[in-house]
């Protein structure tokens, strides 16, 4: 199943691979759910789906709680306000933070259907929301995703949390999927004002190496990068081809290379089964 959003480094085109690494366990903990592809596409009793994004995580609780109203929202939204004027009146509007909590998220996924590639970028200085027009015949409506999203974020508990705070709440039996914004050429993509930088990378990777102690199992993702394979020297590592559609003028995509990195508690465990 697509997910609700487009997401740079989005994991729906690799989901076969990442649900023959993942094992069986009691919950899924994502602590940069994005866009939550991974749960949308697995079949734990329960999860908790956290980022850092504010706006992310608002949209996901109004697809779970209210989607009638989001779609609604939405649509009239994908009606009539496919171009540059409207774009950007919109965006101004999601930048004042005055609407309600269904306009809000609805504004976020608007942006996020027409704006450029579908990244999700702010301005380091003033933290609104600054990507361009997008120039789409056509955005996806994804008013489908929205609904099958909905129902298996019932078994979710949402959080607006950094990984920090998310993986302390990890217990024995859990299974963490961690996909933290990707590096290319020593620099992280920016999805949050706060950033995410190489120390935080480090500090990450050095929690997810103690989870091991406490029973709980973990899969990472990754771009290929030398730095990135040092840094994950004590995980299995696994070579992965993907296609990447953001930042190219169209065609199949750019070929980009990742890594999944693993930690499974669970020796004897049977082998995941995709949703």
């Amino acid at each position: 199943m697509r997910s609700v959003l487009k997401w740079v480094g989005g994991k729906s085109t690799l989901m076969g691979s990442i649900n023959r690494i993942l094992p069986e366990g009691n919950r899924l903990i994502e602590p940069f759910t994005g866009s939550c592809a991974v749960t949308m596409n697995t079949s734990y009793d329960s999860y908790i789906v956290a980022d850092i994004n504010q706006d992310l995580i608002g949209m996901y609780r109004m697809v779970r709680d209210a989607p009638d109203t989001l779609v609604a929202i939405v649509r009239d939204f994908f009606s009539h306000a496919n171009s540059a004027d409207e774009y950007y009146r919109l965006r101004d509007i999601f930048n004042q933070r005055t609407s309600d909590k269904p306009t809000q998220a609805a504004l976020f996924l608007y942006l996020n259907r027409h704006g450029y590639r579908g990244l999700c970028r702010y301005s380091k200085k003033k933290g609104t929301f600054n990507v361009p027009y997008g120039h789409y015949k056509a955005p996806l409506f994804p008013e489908k995703e929205i609904y099958h999203l909905s129902e298996k974020l019932q078994k979710a508990t949402l959080l607006c949390a950094s990984f920090q705070e998310t993986l302390l709440l990890a217990q024995p039996g859990d299974v963490v999927y961690c996909d933290p914004p990707y590096v290319e050429k020593g620099r992280f993509t920016d999805y949050h004002s706060s950033g995410f930088n190489m120390s935080h990378l480090r500090e990450l990777v050095g929690i997810l190496e103690s989870m091991l102690e406490k029973g709980v199992s973990v899969v990472a993702s990754s771009h290929n990068e030398k730095a990135i394979r040092d840094i994950y020297a004590r995980f299995s590592q696994t070579e992965l081809t993907a296609y990447r559609s953001i930042g190219v003028k169209g065609g199949k995509g750019k070929r980009a290379d990742e890594l999944l990195l693993s930690r499974i508690a669970f020796p004897l465990a049977l082998p995941f089964r995709e949703a």
